[in-house]
């Protein structure tokens, strides 16, 4: 199975899903790139 790959905004970097984003208890989703470490805080789902 393919893995999902997401781009940075800042480095124009992709990773995979996996080692980019964290999920919050609060159904919020931390994004850091593994790379250049520009973290995105809060980030709303659909089921938040």
């Amino acid at each position: 199975m393919d893995q999902i790959q997401v781009y940075c905004p800042e480095f124009n970097q992709k990773d995979n899903i996996e080692n980019v984003l964290t999920a919050q208890a609060n159904q919020n989703v931390i994004y850091k790139c593994s790379h250049c470490y520009f973290t995105k805080r809060n980030i709303e789902t659909s089921k938040g």
